[in-house]
């Protein structure tokens, strides 16, 4: 390959040539073990990948399919496999650490069939903002990209236009510039069902007069027509399965009633908080663990006698508004919005005759799992929990989706556009069942013991699993990057990043040492993950490059469901800091459990 120059000062250059990937020692030694004279068979491949890559229900007509793909390559044997071929099919897109592999259809593996309470569902907030909480355009390019990405909910906060006579969707009391309703109504109808079949579920938060609520309606019914869900009741006793919902929109938000009886005690004020969220994400090791700590400043009286507003509660003028409301409105909700009068313990009443779906904001939510943890679990069994951003992220920042999720809230609603480490735990959650954007629960979250127990995520338990992880290698970096991108003077010095983000007791995070001056590091190390709860548990993955002097380079993550991964030998492919996948950037990677 060819060699690279780094200028070191005016007159003087430092040059490194450019070397070929080189497989592992260990992958030699495995290519010596399943080929034979220098080249592997199709026999020898299949029997690799039942034995190494731990595919049992691999046939021979796939192996024979692998050796297909490999054709296009200069160094293709027509015999079989050389090292440097089995070392690029180690490599290819078809080795993939979660199955199916990033070019096959999408393969839905989890039963669907069950209640939507028993669904993590992915979940946006404030869906049309561009940017930022405060002064970004409200558009529906975000809505469309969120959809494509494989969304399922899509919130929208309506307001009156400033003539009173249509309907604009913006965040309220802020500067942020409106989009028409029937425009995002349009786009969602044109993109819900790019990504994934199941039923996309629409958020409504409802600032509007009596007269624009028939005007949403009749929009509402024109644009979506037979692809509205309307239960035509009251109230669901059970909530339908995805499967039955395929291709449906569900509008969910609260009958106008709700809001005449519901509190008008005003939120907080947020400006008493500390705004502290880009930091936060900086120091996401410390989060699971460190959260009780944090919340103990706070009062506990705050969850008794209604002390926190849903986004959906308004003031008392809106509540007026609201009270002579069309019927036509109301028979769009699909999914009922509501919270009872009191604090927490009302809040989480499970009616048995009937569900709905209740909406905290995350700081409530926090502060709820230290002494009702127990009842949010019991409560998410047959309704729905939406969490939500506290409004001091006006960077549009996120909080970290796994204390919703190990309570079993469904609804884990983030700010898709604020990028960084919560999102990307959030994308990698949402990679299973076939990214269709419904992730089946664990049963841990379903059961209910002989003496009305559930499961209590602060328990300690015994290990369930244990997840061995090595890192060969990784390549592509300077395939995709130009190379005084990491450092001016000379090639990058990598390091891997590897944990568990999961239940307090299996959340860890180590790493390798740094390779220095070397875009084709290879570390050749490996970790050792005992997990209590491995059904909650996302595997994480960064690369950095080590800068003595500064804050060190970000090179590439991703996140991984540890309950999908594929065992034996994979080829991981990294994102960049927003989670858009790089061209070719990946790791060499072996997981194993035992």
């Amino acid at each position: 390959m060819s060699k690279q120059s780094y200028r070191v000062c005016f007159c003087f250059k430092r040059r490194f040539k450019l070397t070929e990937a080189e497989a592992p020692e260990e992958i030699k030694t495995l290519f010596d073990r399943y080929s034979e004279n220098g080249i592997m068979s199709v026999d020898q491949l299949h029997r690799f990948m039942l034995e190494v890559q731990g595919e049992d229900k691999a046939t021979k007509e796939e192996a024979e399919a692998v050796m297909e793909s490999l054709k296009h390559l200069h160094i293709f044997h027509r015999r079989g496999l050389s090292l440097q071929l089995f070392f690029r099919y180690l490599f290819a897109d078809i080795n993939s650490p979660l199955s199916p592999s990033p070019k096959m259809v999408m393969q839905v593996q989890h039963d669907m069939s069950a209640p939507l309470s028993h669904y993590f569902i992915y979940t946006g907030h404030n869906s049309y903002l561009s940017g930022n909480q405060l002064s970004s355009a409200c558009s529906d390019v975000p809505i469309i990209e969120a959809l494509q990405r494989g969304v399922r909910v899509i919130e929208l906060d309506m307001w009156p236009n400033s003539s009173k006579d249509d309907v604009h969707i913006l965040h309220g009391r802020t500067l942020t510039t409106p989009v028409e309703l029937i425009k995002c109504l349009r786009s969602i109808k044109e993109h819900a069902f790019v990504a994934s079949e199941y039923p996309v579920i629409l958020t409504l938060e409802d600032h509007l007069t009596p007269d624009l609520q028939a005007k949403v309606a009749e929009m509402v019914t024109k644009t979506f027509g037979d692809v509205l869900f309307s239960p035509g009741s009251e109230c669901l006793e059970e909530f339908p399965s995805p499967e039955s919902l395929k291709r449906r929109i569900i509008i969910s938000t609260k009958p106008p009633k709700e809001y005449l009886e519901s509190t008008s005690i005003k939120e907080k004020d947020p400006g008493s908080q500390n705004v502290k969220d880009s930091s936060e994400e900086e120091t996401w090791g410390k989060e699971v663990h460190d959260f009780k700590d944090k919340l103990e400043a706070f009062d506990k009286n705050d969850l008794e006698e209604g002390e926190h507003q849903d986004e959906e509660d308004h003031d008392e003028g809106d509540h007026k508004l609201q009270h002579n409301a069309a019927t036509e409105y109301k028979h769009l909700i699909g999914i009922q919005a509501a919270k009872r009068k009191g604090g927490i313990k009302q809040w989480l009443y499970a009616d048995p005759g009937k569900v709905r779906r209740l909406s905290l904001r995350e700081e409530v939510l926090e502060k709820a799992v230290l002494s009702h943890g127990m009842e949010i679990i019991r409560f998410t069994q047959r309704n729905l929990l939406r969490v939500y951003p506290k409004a001091t992220r006006f960077d549009s920042s996120n909080y970290n989706p796994l204390i919703g999720w190990m309570h079993g809230a469904q609804m884990v609603a983030f700010n898709m556009q604020g990028h960084g480490k919560s999102l990307w735990l959030m994308q990698g959650m949402f990679r299973a069942n076939g990214g269709c954007g419904y992730v089946k629960k664990p049963d841990i979250l379903l059961h209910v013991g002989a003496h009305n127990e559930v499961f209590d995520p602060k328990k300690n338990l015994p290990v369930k699993k244990t997840l061995k992880v090595k890192v060969y290698m990784g390549e592509g970096w300077y395939l995709d990057f130009p190379h005084t991108h990491f450092d001016i003077y000379s090639p990058p010095d990598f390091y891997t990043r590897v944990g568990i983000a999961g239940v307090p007791a299996d959340s860890v995070m180590k790493k390798t040492k740094a390779i220095e001056d070397n875009w084709i590091p290879t570390w050749d190390e490996e970790f050792v993950f005992p997990l209590t709860v491995p059904e909650l548990a996302l595997l994480r993955i960064e690369v950095h490059e080590y800068d003595i002097s500064e804050k060190d380079d970000f090179g590439g993550q991703t996140c991984l469901p540890v309950s999908e991964l594929r065992t034996g030998i994979r080829a991981v492919p990294l994102y960049n800091w927003k989670g858009e996948k790089y061209k070719s950037v990946k790791l060499l990677m072996r997981f194993e459990f035992v």
